[in-house]
This record gives C-alpha cells, structure tokens and sequence, in this order.
C-alpha cells in the first residue's frame, strides 16, 4: 500500500476540521485577494503607506490578514492559537518577527522576548520548539565583516561579544529546560558566522540529545554538504545535531547583490534542483537519525509525502521525537491537520508581534507565496473544495 493510499493532502475534511463555516469563507475572501499579484503588491504598499503616515488601518488589517497569519500582537493573545492547534495535536512555534529595529535596546528587547517564548514552551505541551533570528539579537553589519575578517573597530568588538553572550543566554535556558531552540538561517554573506556561532551552542548544549538546531536553506547549492560535513564534526566530536530544513527565504536578494558584486550565485539554477537537494538532505538526516533530529519546514507535498515514506521505510513510528513537520500558521493545513490526524509530529510557526510592526513580514510572506507557482491558487481551491463538500453535506 502507498503512502498516498494512506494520507491525503486533499482530504478537506480533517484538514479544516476546526474551522467553522463563517471561518472557512473568510479564508476563501483572503486567498481569493492573494492570488491577485497585482493587489498584493499595490494593497501591500499602501498599508505600509498607512501605518507610515499614522492613519487608522489597524482595525481593518488585525482581524483580517493579521489574525489569519499572526498568532497574536503578545504572548498572551497567542494563547488561543496554541490551543486551537493543541486540540488537533499541532504543535505551535511561537516566532516573535518584530524585524528592522538594528540596535541593542532593540537586540536586549528580543533576547528578552524569546527567552518568555522558552519559559512558555517549558509550560505548554504545545510547544515543542523555540526560534529566533539571528540578526534579531546581533548587529548584521558587525556579522557580515566577520565572515569577511574585516578588523572590527573596539566598539564593533563589544558588541559581537553581546552578540554571542544573547545567543549563550538563550541556548543556555533552552538547554536549562529541556526546549529545542531553532536558529533560522539568514543572508548567505553572514550565514557562516551564524553557523560558527550554532555549532558552538551544539557542541556545548547537544551532548544527550538535539537541543539547538541550525537551519540548512537548501536552496543554496553546497548546503547538503555542509550538513554531511557538520554530521561527521558531530560524530567526531560526539554531540547532536538539530537541522532543520527548508528551501529558503532570500532568493532575489542573493542573486541581486551576487550580480552586483560579480561572484558566483549561492542558489541554484532551477527549482527543480533545489527540490531534489532538499530531498536528498531528507533521506541523508533519516539514515543518519543516530545522531541527527529534523524540523523539516516545508510546504511542499511531494517532500512531505518523501519523508513519511522514510520514516515507514526505516521503521521509525510516526510520533518519533526526533523528526518534525512544519509549516507556516494560516498556510497549508492540509499538510499540517493531516500530517498531525495520521500520528505525526507537525508544529506551525506562529510569528506574533505589534500590527505595524509585523506587516513587513507578512506582506514578504504573500509576497513570496503568491511567487510560488500555484501556492495561493493551491489554498485557494481546497478551501473552496471544502466549501463545496460541506454545501453537498447539508443539502443531501
């Protein structure tokens, strides 16, 4: 029997099982505005137009596009997201995605907010992970002449040194209460000092099990490499290894300043290839699962299909700690309900945070979602799929 026998993407019924019917036609009202490309890009700009010049949009944007794809404005409004979730044994990621601010008070503010996201984790069997950017607590600019060995000035010093003590306070805590703590991945021009910074928080906070995780972007052509050459430094030097995967998020940005400044692109050519290298990283992290756990982050069946297929093939049971699935709040529940309804591990990353100051990262997210071949027009038909099972349900 197949996977595909056995778990459905497309079945509606579980996947919006805890949606109710005035629910389900406000999803449809905002997937329909998505697929447009065009009121996307106008509509996303003249909100940030509004909130620029003061004026009062808050109250259209927060029960709209906000409460479909934002947990909350604080923790506490995040509560009952974690709960809708929990109930259907989906667990949530709590992503504070204030971004932009680039200053210490604004670095001291994050660091304090994620360590409350640990605490919280530590008190929920709901949240299974923690998350932070790196850039959220560090000074990018300071971590891109580091990667470059550019001399930084004693000012430039003093603050890559409470740079690293951020990052050793939140590992620490997470370690402290047993939390996963994911490092997502950035611009490839500080990447490696994230890494460096990762795998040293692995190889202190990772010695019984995967505590830290660092993000491998697989659309980047030498990222499989790099897992397999952090696999063998970790066997080595005997500690975990916590990845989780997924395809990335700077791809014309990377391109863009690679042009610029005429050296060779870090991402691959074709979606094609970054989908097979994202499989490969796959199957190498499950016949590796002695030392390595998974997040796979991803929005994509076929990869979702690839590694239940994995787990079925290495006899690792559905629930296993080790491997988790993970998507976006407000995206692809048919993935995540589904995945979650047969047995398996599946967590949403649920970012929170001030209106105006998380309508960045939203409309980024459309953004690249509506750039996706078919992605809105995917979420789009199964929500109107489901729309029509239940019409036929009431009128048989």
């Amino acid at each position: 029997m197949t996977t595909e026998s056995k778990l459905s993407f497309d079945d509606t019924a579980v996947a919006f099982a805890t949606k109710s019917d005035a629910e389900l036609l406000k999803m449809y009202t905002l997937f329909a505005a998505m697929n447009n490309n065009f009121l996307v890009k106008k509509g996303g700009n003249l909100v940030q137009r509004a909130f620029k010049w003061g004026l009062p949009v808050k109250f259209v944007v927060k029960p709209t596009i906000f409460q479909h794809f934002c947990g909350g404005e604080n923790l506490l409004e995040c509560n009952q997201a974690i709960q809708s979730l929990g109930k259907a044994n989906v667990g949530t990621i709590l992503d504070y995605s204030v971004e932009g601010e680039n200053n210490e008070n604004s670095f001291d503010r994050t660091t304090k907010e994620v360590l409350a996201t640990i605490e919280k984790a530590n008190t929920s069997q709901f949240i299974p992970f923690s998350v932070f950017k790196v850039s959220g607590i560090a000074d990018s600019r300071v971590l891109e002449k580091v990667q470059a060995n550019e001399i930084l000035t004693p000012q430039e010093e003093k603050a890559y040194a409470r740079a690293r003590n951020r990052m050793e306070t939140l590992c620490h805590r997470a370690h402290q209460y047993g939390v996963a703590i994911l490092v997502d991945a950035e611009e490839s021009w500080f990447q490696e000092v994230i890494d460096t910074l990762t795998y040293e928080m692995m190889a202190k906070y990772n010695r019984e099990k995967a505590i830290v995780y660092n993000t491998y972007q697989l659309y980047r052509h030498d990222r499989l490499e790099v897992l397999q050459r952090d696999y063998q430094k970790a066997v080595q030097h005997n500690y975990f290894i916590g990845a989780k995967l997924v395809r990335g998020a700077y791809m014309e940005k990377e391109a863009r300043r690679a042009a610029e400044q005429g050296y060779s692109n870090p991402i691959n050519s074709t979606k094609e290839a970054s989908d097979a290298l994202f499989n490969e990283a796959l199957t190498f992290c499950v016949e590796h699962l002695d030392r390595i756990a998974i997040c796979a982050g991803t929005h994509n069946e076929a990869s979702s299909y690839l590694l239940v297929d994995l787990m079925e093939k290495h006899g690792i049971t559905p629930n296993d700690k080790r491997i988790y699935f993970a998507q976006l709040y407000g995206m692809s529940d048919n993935l995540s309900y589904n995945l979650a309804h047969a047995g398996y591990n599946v967590a949403k990353y649920v970012p929170y945070g001030p209106v105006e100051a998380v309508i960045p990262y939203l409309l980024r997210r459309a953004e690249e979602n509506t750039a996706i071949a078919g992605q809105s027009s995917r979420e789009f038909n199964l929500i109107k799929k489901e729309m029509q099972r239940r019409k036929a349900l009431k009128s048989a």
